[in-house]
This record gives structure tokens, sequence and C-alpha cells, in this order.
């Protein structure tokens, strides 16, 4: 890129504006028509043969993509149920998100209740409004989290004990829930902790042969 002598002798008394205004500039080398340019639209539409980006890599037809099997399911034995898994991280995501959503919504219809029936000092709507909401944020949070930490807990056990067997029954998953439980209430005692294997267990046991079922 050049400009023309007089005009570079004259840049340092005259104004920018006007130098670039009066400013003629070429470009060495051979000027690209107008039909031959390349547009954006030649990119998104892929007209590049992938061999041209660089010669030397010869790729030709011979490129591969990443193909991802969302579709493909668990291939343990017993894991074909009325609910697809995609393995140990499909059962620990969606489980553990399902279970937290259904204690939130079983908690806060459990604390509308407890603060639509509360006594209060004074009748007024404000408290009773106040009241509610709580409750329900009491109960909500409380019973959303539990249900999370018991499902995390619940997968994450039997998928272990799913690999280690080569198989899911629900003699695995019994197993998993009595475990799950006896580690929840573990600092409570031996009775509770024993009381908790046996529901979450009895729980566990039904809901897998409810899957099975179907």
């Amino acid at each position: 890129m050049s400009s023309s002598d007089p005009q570079n002798s004259a840049s340092g008394s005259q104004d920018p504006t006007s130098f670039l205004r009066s400013a003629t500039f070429s470009r060495d080398g051979p000027a690209v028509s107008v039909e031959n340019a390349v547009t954006a639209n030649d990119l998104l539409l892929g007209a590049y043969d992938p061999a041209k980006l660089h010669p030397l890599a010869q790729l030709g037809d011979q490129l591969d993509y990443l193909v991802l099997d969302d579709d493909k399911t668990s291939e343990l034995p017993g894991a074909g149920t009325a609910i697809p898994s995609r393995g140990w991280s499909d059962d620990l995501c969606y489980g553990t998100g399902t279970m937290y959503l259904s204690g939130l919504a079983l908690g806060g219809f459990w604390g509308v209740s407890e603060g639509a029936r509360r006594p209060l000092a004074v009748s007024n709507t404000r408290l009773r409004i106040n009241s509610v909401l709580n409750s329900v944020t009491r109960r909500g949070t409380f019973i959303g989290n539990s249900a999370g930490v018991l499902a995390l807990v619940y997968n994450g056990i039997n998928s272990t004990i799913d690999s280690f067997r080569g198989k899911h029954d629900t003699a695995g998953s019994m197993a998993a829930g009595a475990l799950t439980g006896a580690l929840y209430k573990s600092t409570a005692g031996v009775k509770p902790a024993l009381a908790a294997a046996s529901v979450i267990s009895g729980v566990a046991g039904i809901w897998s042969y409810v899957k099975k079922s179907v």
C-alpha cells in the first residue's frame, strides 16, 4: 500500500482529515474479482473441500464425525425397565433431580396446610399469608433437601452394587435402600437407623418391582 509523493511530503503540514481525503491508495498484487471472492455463504454451505484446508493432511473423504448415542440404553442385565437408563450417571442426575423437585412440591403442600391452620393471636390476612409462606419455606426445603440427598446416596450405592454383581434386580435395589436408610439415620441411634433402613428398602423394592412390571 502506497500514496503519492507530494502528499507524503505535505503530510506533516496538512490536517490529518484533509490528508486522508486527498490520499490515494493502491494494492500490490493481482486483484480479486467480485465473482471469485469468498463469502460467508460459501463457508456456511460447505463449499470448501476439507482436503484443501491443508493439502498435507490428505483428508479426502475420510473425515470422522463425533456420533453421540443419546438413545443407547444401559446393557446391564435387568436394566431394561419401563424407565430407560443410559447408565449410572443418568440415574444419578435424573433420580436426584426428580426426588428433589418432588420433595419441594410435597413440602410446599404440607407448608400451605400447616400455615393455613396455625392459630394466630390476631386474625389478619397479612399475618396469615406470612404464616403460610414461612411454613412453605421451612417444610419445602427440608423435604426437598432430604429427598435429594436420599436419592443421591441411593443411586450411587445401587449403581455400585449393580456394577459389582453384573446385573440389576430388585434384591440389589432393596440392599441399596437399606444401606441408604441406615446411613441417613446412623447418627440417631440403632433403632432409628434400622427403621429407616426397613422403610427405604421396602420403598426401593416396590419401585423396582413396579418398573419391571409396567
